[in-house]
């Protein structure tokens, strides 16, 4: 890491507390039970929030890194992350989506350092070459620690992907790489997504970047209600430690998502940042994780089945 007087004030929150719904049936296979792809090993020996973990660290130390858990995926993540202190875990009583898990995440950090830039990071996603990857977020970390805005990672389309989200850029005359965000385009047709390639248009790694005062700012605008009910719970009472006290405030709020609620109404603060094509992907499709697998040549442990055998059963049954 490169010597700056801000860098003690970036951090990393990892979240890992979405359930996994839609690789359900490759877990089932690979691991025998319902855990979701991030507590797997998928991709190597390590699962995937391991895989994440090093990934971050590349540019994050560890003890300025959160992870974003849910209480019913402990089995899990006990043991991976026995060595993680508390304060550096936002265990959910149950998924509620991104929006309440990005806010509790906000407002715990800005409690240890109000200072924060932080960068969000999905941990069931997979780069080709991790060291390229974190050097942008390191670049976005340079942009936003000065700016308002928000600055969001997008990859290089190569293909009409219909199951990503899509970040339509409006080019910014003073960075020919950070431009602004003109809209989003959540799982288009293929017609769509074709035309959208063709413009130029980038998939969303939903990898974030900004100052935690700059996220509260957002939520704040667009869910005035949930951004309080928070503050009343994590940043007056202090209570988010307390586990019955946060199964109280879960059991009030709905399901959210971050994009749909927050990142779609506030383009205007919002900029992108193009990793170019940078072996991005999301992991979500057991299609596509079999057409990685012939690159990276791996098998499951001895006496179970390949695992791109299992894949290919799962592909071909959805």
């Amino acid at each position: 890491m490169q010597s700056s007087s801000n860098h003690k004030h970036r951090w990393g929150v990892i979240l890992s507390g979405g359930d996994g719904i839609r690789l359900r049936p490759l877990t089932r296979l690979l691991m025998g039970d319902d855990r979701p792809k991030q507590f797997c090993r998928l991709l190597g020996e390590k699962t995937l929030l391991d895989q994440t973990r090093d990934r971050v660290a590349r540019t994050i130390p560890l003890d300025r890194t959160l992870f974003v858990l849910t209480k019913s995926h402990e089995p899990f993540y006990s043991a991976e992350l026995a060595e993680v202190p508390p304060a550096q875990m936002v265990v959910q009583p149950s998924n509620r989506g991104t929006l309440p898990a990005i806010l509790w995440s906000l407002m715990r950090l800005v409690r240890l350092d109000q200072q924060a830039v932080v960068a969000f990071f999905p941990s069931d996603h997979h780069y080709a070459n991790d060291r390229k990857f974190m050097a942008e977020v390191a670049s976005a970390f340079e942009a936003a620690e000065d700016a308002p805005s928000v600055i969001l990672l997008g990859a290089s389309a190569t293909a009409p992907e219909v199951e990503y989200g899509w970040i339509e850029p409006e080019p910014m005359p003073s960075d020919g790489r950070l431009s602004r965000v003109r809209r989003f385009w959540e799982k288009p047709s293929y017609q769509v997504a074709q035309g959208l390639m063709d413009q130029g248009c980038l998939w969303n790694t939903f990898v974030m970047v900004g100052r935690a005062d700059a996220f509260l700012e957002l939520i704040q605008s667009a869910e005035p209600r949930l951004y309080e009910t928070f503050q009343t719970a994590v940043v007056q009472s202090r209570a988010d430690m307390n586990p019955e006290f946060m199964r109280a405030v879960y059991g009030q709020i709905e399901t959210a998502d971050f994009s749909k609620r927050v990142l779609s109404g506030t383009t205007e603060r919002l900029a992108v940042l193009s990793l170019g094509d940078i072996g991005w992907d999301d992991l979500g499709d057991p299609r596509r994780v079999s057409a990685m697998l012939p690159q990276i040549g791996l098998r499951k442990p001895a006496g179970q089945a390949l695992a791109s055998e299992v894949l290919v059963s799962v592909a071909t049954a959805g």
